[in-house]
């Protein structure tokens, strides 16, 4: 008993910080709920030649660039040959939309060279972008100015050592989308494979040094690409929707707990209780992770709590097929979910597989269906398996089933036949009788 109550208020404690978590954290809706900027974008490359590779390759770093930049729930599709139509929720800003997916970022380092006429300009050393391996955002140790962090891969670290040992003392400035951002002193060759750019003697501004992180990790596009057509999108069922999908989901919530406390009375109310806290950890989770939910992601939440009620359905009536037979109280609800667990699993895994094939393949709106249908069912096997069995002991204990009617039998219906009367709680537990 003392490990079924510690069980019991570890429950409680995962309700509260639930609750907290919940009331704290914000809701991150998708384009069809909040709305946001659609563009079209078409493919550009010099030869003017478009194949459906240069299209998947395109596709690809769009929706990489736009995730990098934490914008979740994209939608990038085809759009006839050379075309890609790209939805971001919640951006109504068309020239912040336009930064995310259009801007490249073109890093290069130069060495200076003396032209004739006595001036000095800025040459190519060879190193880029493509070398870059990431860029981190810090703070200079020694002014706390906003600075940028390069890190190049092998090639890129090999390649910029070279240069250092041959320009010891010299000037090596970098430049990003052609504009001079430093031009610092060699003092000694760097064979590390890293660089810093510290934005001159004034420094960068947060949001500025930011941007240039994001977008050099982001990358370029693989196939020049040009915007022919912006515009924003207003929600496609929005507020009204979302009201409509609460009021749809608490009558369909009700009408189930009402059923289940219905028919099988005692257990069912146990059941209700414990779909409730389903729902509050599952909605914490939502918010925690955090998941952008779109109503095919709400669909998938509705969907979830059904196949939970689904599991205490399998329980219950096992459990009554083993008081049918005589088992005691304990007996029987152990006996029961013992009994259960196997098709529960079964179920619950063959639902968590199709939900991993429909991530993997699918498009943004699918995979927001499945990833809150696959945390659904796993939470599900957790409130079914583990609360309701935990509130099943303590409310009924070990005792004799006194009165049939709490779980929807009557006393005809149990054989006495078969009915004994256990020694040891521990055999008792695996419906050993004697």
């Amino acid at each position: 008993m003392k490990n079924k109550l510690a069980l019991f208020w570890a429950i409680v404690v995962i309700v509260i910080v639930s609750i907290v978590a919940i009331c704290t954290k914000p809701t991150k809706l998708g384009l069809d709920l909040v709305g946001g900027s659609r563009l079209v974008l078409e493919a550009a490359p010099t030869n003017g030649i478009v194949t459906p590779d240069m299209m998947s390759s395109l596709q690809f770093a769009i929706e990489n660039r736009v995730n990098k930049l934490g914008v979740s729930e994209t939608v990038v599709q085809r759009a006839g040959d050379k075309r890609l139509v790209v939805e971001i929720p919640d951006v109504s800003d068309l020239n912040q939309a336009k930064a995310y997916i259009g801007e490249t970022a073109e890093l290069d380092f130069r060495k200076p060279i003396i032209t004739k006429d006595g001036e000095t300009e800025w040459a190519a050393t060879g190193l880029t972008g493509k070398q870059l391996n990431r860029a981190n955002l810090s703070t200079n140790s020694q002014n706390g100015q906003w600075v940028v962090d390069l890190e190049f891969d092998g090639e890129g670290t090999k390649l910029f050592g070279d240069l250092t040992k041959k320009m010891v003392g010299q000037q090596m400035a970098i430049f990003f989308n052609g504009e001079l951002q430093s031009a610092p002193v060699i003092r000694e060759p760097i064979t590390g494979g890293r660089a810093q750019i510290s934005g001159g003697d004034t420094g960068f501004a947060y949001d500025e040094a930011k941007k240039m992180v994001d977008l050099l990790n982001a990358g370029a596009l693989p196939v020049p690409a040009k915007i022919i057509e912006e515009n924003t999108v207003g929600p496609t069922l929005g507020a009204d929707s979302i009201a409509k999908s609460k009021v749809a989901g608490a009558i369909g919530l009700g009408f189930v707990m009402i059923f289940m406390a219905l028919y099988y009375r005692a257990p069912g109310l146990i059941a209700d209780v414990a779909l409730v806290i389903y729902g509050i950890i599952l909605f914490a989770l939502f918010k925690t992770i955090p998941v952008t939910l779109t109503l095919a992601g709400i669909a998938g939440f509705i969907l979830s709590i059904g196949m939970a009620v689904d599991a205490n359905i399998l329980i219950f009536e096992r459990t009554k097929e083993e008081l049918r037979a005589g088992r005691t109280l304990f007996t029987a609800i152990n006996s029961g979910f013992d009994r259960a667990f196997t098709s529960i699993f079964d179920s619950n895994m063959t639902t968590i597989i199709t939900c991993t094939i429909l991530y993997c393949l699918g498009t943004s709106i699918v995979k927001g269906f499945a990833l809150t249908l696959a945390i659904g069912v796993i939470v599900s096997m957790f409130s079914a398996i583990t609360i309701t069995k935990n509130f099943m002991h303590l409310c009924f204990g070990t005792g004799k089933l006194k009165n049939p009617a709490m779980f929807g039998l009557k006393e005809s219906e149990i054989n006495a036949e078969f009915q004994a009367v256990e020694t040891k709680r521990e055999k008792a537990k695996f419906g050993i009788l004697d």
